[in-house]
């Protein structure tokens, strides 16, 4: 038997043990010593997936185009005409089709389209392509050499001139040659949120319809079997069981009943990081997350800011790429509202850096 000396006590050592949170480095998809160097989205399924089944992420990036196209697009009689005949697919307009590769950018970071031309050298169309099927190609430069179409049936794959592809590569970053998705930086968000709602779905389904342990007083597997096919019948059913005395000894398996663990503050607490992390207030998609009007002004605020940046950026690229001046128009501005409360309020409340970007810095 030990001595039970105190003094012989160790503390442990848990350095290596418990490992502090950290964040793996990371290099850029910039353009190698190689004449040729090649990307493809190879995450782009696994993205996709995120955007059709986490109800959130959909709303949002579906908030960012549809407030990104506004009222739609405003340009001169001779642009606009031909903008009309551009149909997609078919059935699309120009508007729909930005809204389309706005959309695709955000959930793999970018979107592509192909540029078709008449004879003459005239637009007419703008065909949307898989973005994961389309691998860029640079030169030891880090300028865009080409396109190339991944066949998906038996087919040769197809080569693209860069001026033949309208590209829209968001959020680039340093020397990369391909934008940059919403997905990876909000993952960890989109699992611990989901998975606590999952969790306490089955949590609230028990609570209607319970486990149950039963001693049965038989090893017989016939009868085993016929009396839990009468039970998980009786139990699918909501309907009562009626046994015979000390055959059966039923077992309730329940929840302690001074267990705290309350998983909905948290479910909300993620949800209000995630909008946080994808940059689109709750009210802008009907949520109650900002709880006074100044509150909820100064968001809409902050999103219009947001919003006329991204606008900025296609209306750029449009007329880079395609050659045409477009202008897109903001849906609904606050700033003459603000300003009409500067004017009754007094201006230290409102300072002009609130109402226009930019300003008073």
């Amino acid at each position: 038997m030990g001595e039970m000396n105190l003094n012989n006590a160790e503390a442990s050592n848990l350095t290596g043990v418990v490992k502090d949170y950290s964040v793996d480095s990371a290099a850029t998809d910039g353009a190698g010593d190689q004449k040729e160097t090649t990307w493809t989205n190879e995450n782009w399924a696994q993205y996709l997936g995120y955007f059709k089944e986490i109800p959130e992420l959909n709303s949002s990036i579906n908030a960012k185009a549809t407030w990104t196209i506004g009222k739609g697009i405003i340009a001169d009689p001779e642009t606009t005409l031909i903008l009309d005949q551009i149909k997609g697919w078919g059935k699309d307009t120009f508007n729909t089709i930005i809204e389309n590769m706005i959309r695709t950018y955000y959930i793999g970071g970018d979107a592509f389209t192909e540029i078709i031309r008449d004879e003459k050298g005239n637009l007419i169309n703008l065909k949307p392509l898989d973005p994961s099927t389309i691998r860029i190609v640079a030169n030891r430069q880090g300028l865009i050499l080409r396109y190339e179409q991944i066949s998906k049936v038996k087919t040769p794959d197809k080569r693209f001139e860069i001026d033949e592809i309208f590209h829209l590569a968001r959020n680039r970053v340093a020397d990369e040659i391909h934008g940059t998705s919403v997905i990876p930086a909000i993952e960890s968000i989109i699992l611990a949120r989901n998975e606590s709602i999952r969790d306490y779905k089955q949590v609230m389904h028990r609570f209607v319809k319970p486990r149950w342990i039963f001693h049965l007083d038989t090893d017989d597997t016939a009868k085993i079997a016929t009396f839990k096919t009468k039970m998980d019948a009786a139990n699918e059913n909501g309907e009562n069981l009626y046994i015979p005395k000390d055959a059966v000894v039923p077992e309730l398996m329940a929840t302690a009943p001074n267990a705290t663990l309350d998983p909905k503050a948290w479910i909300d607490s993620q949800g209000d990081y995630f909008y946080e992390a994808v940059g689109t207030p709750q009210i802008i998609l009907g949520g109650s997350g900002e709880f006074t009007e100044a509150s909820a002004k100064i968001a809409y605020l902050a999103w219009q800011q947001n919003i006329e940046e991204e606008q900025l950026f296609i209306e750029e690229q449009v007329g880079q790429q395609l050659g045409m001046i477009i202008e897109l128009e903001f849906p609904a501005s606050l700033e003459n509202e603000l300003l009409s409360d500067k004017k009754k309020d007094g201006a230290e409340n409102i300072q002009p850096n609130e109402t226009t970007a930019g300003a008073g810095q």
